[in-house]
């Protein structure tokens, strides 16, 4: 691995266990403050809609910017900003609106660094595929770490010392990974497209995830995959309280088991994507979730559902290692930003639709029914994409992207205009 990965692996990291911190604080200030469940509802959601207004927007912008300086910046701007909600805690004016302002703002910090960040690792790594699987796995298993395991009860910890602690922890985090960010090695900035709109760079781009049909399964399985996993979030507490006698505390190790999935599935998904292929272990990962969260839907006890999300876990964190790599080993370094953006925003909007979703079954039937939905529309997506991102088509794909790189960045720019202009599927 090049020597700057282990900065920007640790930049990252710190970055992730501040994320971690902020994800707990956040919803227990804004309880501090009412007891409204809209109001509260207002501060979870803000976050998330950066993703769902500028997903695509902002991916045009970090394929025109400077990858590095971008995380950099960002970073520093998240840290600076917390100093706001830091100064209405000792002001005593905190309040909904802000702590709404403030998750919002952090949310678009994160879209830009998050989609400059993966532009900037195949940089880094020379597009190399099993380097970035390798790097891939280490990032995705220390951002499971530190954001899930160790982030959320810290933040709850620095909560009980007084409302500016976890604030003031996260705006650290972000300047420790600014400073890191900064010391990376330069790359190449991608040979820029002709000159073009805003808007039209990013419908170039958004049109090269779907006219791909690998990029365009890529995108489809995580995007189905959120309507199910929100659909089983959506009443995973209650079937958990009803249907399993989980109490509170039961309940959070519950989540903790599918965590450590996530670990040993981001472990081992090099393994998977050498023994098996990159696409045969992309669709048996899939269908892994697929049969685990059937399996949950039928547990007649705590021990079987935690066994059972532990799986899903597993199957996830391996589909979060490959499945970026992957995108990452194939796309044009100019599109980058566009493609991992508009991937991620797919993802996003599927999310509310699942919430809703699940909520509907429920009322309709009963608690199991879209647990149940969930699995079997899991199931389903594996089999329709499991054709769009098979081994034949990754090899193919990885062939073609290695003749581009051997071309040059300027044949390179040119086939995909081509790509980008032509009709029909590619």
């Amino acid at each position: 691995m090049p020597a700057g990965f282990g900065r920007l692996w640790t930049a990252q990291t710190i970055s992730s266990l501040g994320d971690g911190v902020t994800h707990a604080a956040l919803p227990l200030l804004a309880l501090t403050l009412t007891r409204d469940p809209m109001a509260l509802a207002v501060v979870a959601a803000a976050g998330t809609l950066p993703w769902l207004l500028f997903g695509v927007l902002g991916g045009a912008l970090v394929d025109c910017w400077d990858r590095r300086r971008t995380m950099w910046v960002t970073d520093t701007a998240r840290a600076v900003l917390l100093a706001i909600p830091v100064g209405a805690v000792v002001l005593d004016v905190l309040s909904i609106p802000l702590l709404a302002g403030v998750a919002f703002l952090l949310g678009l910090g994160g879209l830009f660094f998050d989609t400059a960040a993966t532009a900037y690792l195949p940089d880094l790594l020379r597009r190399d595929p099993a380097l970035l699987e390798r790097a891939n796995s280490r990032l995705r298993g220390a951002q499971t770490a530190m954001s899930g395991f160790a982030g959320p009860p810290a933040g709850s910890a620095l909560l009980a010392l007084g409302r500016a602690f976890p604030l003031l922890a996260d705006a650290v985090s972000f300047l420790l990974s600014a400073l890191l960010v900064r010391t990376l090695p330069a790359v190449p900035r991608p040979v820029p497209e002709v000159r073009d709109s805003l808007l039209r760079q990013a419908q170039a781009g958004a049109s090269y995830v779907f006219r791909n049909q690998l990029l365009l399964g890529l995108a489809l399985r995580p995007a189905v995959g959120n309507i199910a996993f929100l659909a089983v979030e959506a009443v995973l507490a209650l079937f958990a309280h009803d249907h399993l006698g989980i109490d509170t505390y039961g309940f959070g190790l519950l989540l903790t088991a599918e965590a450590t999935g996530g670990l040993l599935g981001a472990g081992i998904a090099s393994f998977l994507g050498r023994r098996l292929g990159t696409g045969t272990a992309l669709t048996c990962t899939a269908a892994v979730e697929g049969l685990a969260i059937l399996g949950l839907a039928s547990a007649p006890d705590p021990y079987a559902a935690g066994l059972a999300l532990a799986v899903c876990g597993a199957g996830m964190g391996a589909t979060m290692v490959l499945a970026p790599s992957l995108r990452q080993a194939i796309v044009p370094s100019h599109l980058m930003g566009r493609v991992a953006s508009t991937s991620r925003m797919l993802a996003m909007c599927a999310a509310p639709v699942g919430a809703v979703l699940g909520g509907a079954l429920a009322t309709a039937y009963d608690i199991r029914t879209p647990i149940y939905a969930a699995g079997f529309l899991l199931l389903t997506m594996t089999a329709v994409t499991a054709s769009m991102t098979s081994n034949r088509k990754v090899d193919a794909a990885l062939r073609a992207a290695q003749a581009d790189s051997q071309a040059g960045p300027d044949h390179q720019a040119s086939e995909d205009r081509v790509h980008e202009s032509a009709p029909g599927p590619s």
